[in-house]
């Protein structure tokens, strides 16, 4: 596994190094984005469904890890991709998980997010956690984007 990683090789300088101030700004909004009453298992759950729908392979890895530095059982953190077929989530978590998938996938549906999922969403969130929810969602996205663009290897020190 070791040699087909170090073949691997992005197509450039990751643009949020040749573009300093887009790192800051980046920052800012995950910074600005945490808020009480979204739990960090959420947004790490969150980070992870949309890097697994994106293929964005640095961002699964990463959060996976997050996942089980924060004591989360592996089935968990397994399951993500098949979430509603299994008992682990929470009915939150599950709120979540579908409006990340909805915002993830916004082509493939007339309705960008459905009232449905909207209204479970908010079921469960107030409206500072759902703010949240939201831009976490919406910045993993650019993660996503960003690194899926130049091709950024898994497990490589990103340059």
């Amino acid at each position: 596994m070791q040699e087909r990683i170090e073949t691997m090789q992005a197509r450039m300088k990751h643009p949020v190094f040749v573009l300093p101030d887009a790192m800051k700004a980046l920052h800012a909004l995950g910074k600005a984005s945490t808020a009480e009453g979204l739990p960090e298992v959420t947004r790490y759950l969150v980070h992870l469904r949309a890097s697994q729908i994106n293929g964005c392979s640095v961002c699964v890895d990463m959060h996976a890890h997050e996942l089980k530095q924060a004591g989360e059982d592996d089935r968990r953190i397994f399951a993500v991709a098949a979430w509603r077929e299994t008992p682990w989530f929470t009915d939150a978590e599950r709120a979540a998980l579908a409006l990340t998938e909805e915002l993830t996938r916004l082509a493939d549906r007339p309705e960008a997010v459905s009232d449905e999922v909207w209204s479970e969403a908010a079921r469960h969130y107030d409206e500072t956690a759902l703010a949240a929810l939201l831009l976490h969602i919406a910045q993993i996205n650019v993660w996503n984007r960003l690194n899926a663009a130049i091709r950024q290897v898994a497990g490589q020190r990103w340059n």
